[in-house]
């Protein structure tokens, strides 16, 4: 009997130490959908770097990443949006300390297909076509055509960002919202592919999402406005009216091979990806 106790004790810390091990030379990383071509590309390159580390990145969202890194799945939580005051108490019940790393700039593509003859709107405008206010083409310049609108769902941080944004014009007090009839998709690569094959359709999504399948829309602030392109210069400017910071969240300062990646992220090298990838470095 004690014989058997002594083997299942070494079984034990033998697998303990096991997990111990592959944890201390592994990361797992989750969150905004905007962000996961980015994460696999910074994971691609320090695992080159860094032999016999491994990096895992996921996506599902924004609040995924955070619901994650509160209950302790994820290491490193990829937010397209600032965490939310009831995120932050739920983490510290949980004994988790959010800690924020900027680590890029990405500017909000609002996208049609090319056979679409609109090709700029204002911010008034954009307001009023994903509200519902505005439900034909032809108010704004295109064809007599019912808009078909393509949101992110409600958990992407880039469905919250564009509501806040846009629909809400960064008023608090607003209580704009989606119209009824918007159809919630789960990725950017599907808004993408939808308004590729729907000429009435149109979308947003981080701009390193677009390609000649769709048209990027040319943004103004108002009417009296220049119009400004999505493009890296102009986000990196200021000018271009719907671009936001991208960030990593840790519990607490990151330790050991957490803040190893997380400085790698912010190095020449990792901003060079972030780059590579039409994001906006930060550095």
């Amino acid at each position: 009997m004690r014989r058997n106790w002594l083997f299942i004790l070494a079984a034990f810390i033998f697998t303990a130490s096991a997990f111990a091990a592959k944890d201390k030379n592994s990361i797992q990383i989750k969150g905004s959908d905007t962000m996961v071509n980015l994460g696999q590309a910074w994971a691609e390159k320090y695992m080159q770097d860094n032999p016999g580390s491994f990096v895992a990145v996921t996506g599902g969202g924004s609040g995924t990443g955070f619901s994650s890194l509160i209950s302790g799945t994820c290491d490193i939580a990829m937010s397209s949006r600032n965490i939310k005051e009831r995120e932050i108490a739920l983490a510290k019940q949980k004994g988790v300390n959010p800690n924020e790393i900027k680590v890029g700039l990405d500017g909000l593509a609002v996208v049609v297909s090319p056979r679409n003859p609109v090709s700029k709107l204002t911010i008034e405008q954009l307001a009023g076509i994903f509200t519902g206010r505005i439900s034909n083409w032809e108010e704004v310049g295109g064809k007599d055509e019912k808009i078909v609108i393509l949101s992110r769902e409600v958990n992407s941080g880039t469905h919250v960002y564009f509501k806040e944004h846009v629909l809400r014009k960064n008023d608090p007090d607003s209580k704009e919202e989606f119209a009824a009839g918007a159809l919630m998709l789960s990725s950017s690569q599907a808004i993408a592919d939808e308004v590729a094959n729907n000429t009435a359709a149109i979308g947003y999504y981080g701009m390193g999402y677009v390609c000649a399948r769709q048209k990027a829309i040319l943004v103004a602030k108002d009417k009296n406005s220049e119009y400004i392109a999505p493009l890296i210069e102009n986000v990196r400017s200021g000018k271009y009216p719907i671009s936001r910071p991208l960030f990593l969240y840790t519990n607490g300062q990151p330790q050991g091979l957490i803040s190893k990646f997380a400085d790698f992220t912010l190095s020449k090298e990792g901003q060079d990806v972030v780059l590579a990838t039409d994001f906006v470095p930060v550095k």
